[in-house]
């Protein structure tokens, strides 16, 4: 089981030239950092609508993240 959750609001994002290129942010569940991949090549083309999606799932983690390490207390490491 992996110890990172994807946002499942990006599962329709592809590349916006084609190449089937896609994108996931992930929170890990444990420290919470937030991951953000771009999958099967180093950069990915996004339409503006894409793009924003993106942005909003990226908010969306960063709030996770927050609640995450507010939930461990000052006194944790979050090193990997």
């Amino acid at each position: 089981m992996s110890a990172f959750a994807s946002d499942p609001g990006l599962d329709d994002i592809r590349d916006a030239a084609g190449h089937d290129t896609e994108v996931d942010v992930a929170v890990h569940l444990q420290d919470g950092t937030v991951k953000l991949s771009i999958l099967w090549t180093q950069e990915i083309l996004l339409n503006a609508d894409d793009a924003d999606q993106v942005a909003q799932a990226l908010q969306r983690a960063a709030e996770q993240a927050r609640r995450i390490t507010a939930a461990r207390g000052p006194d944790r490491s979050t090193s990997t």
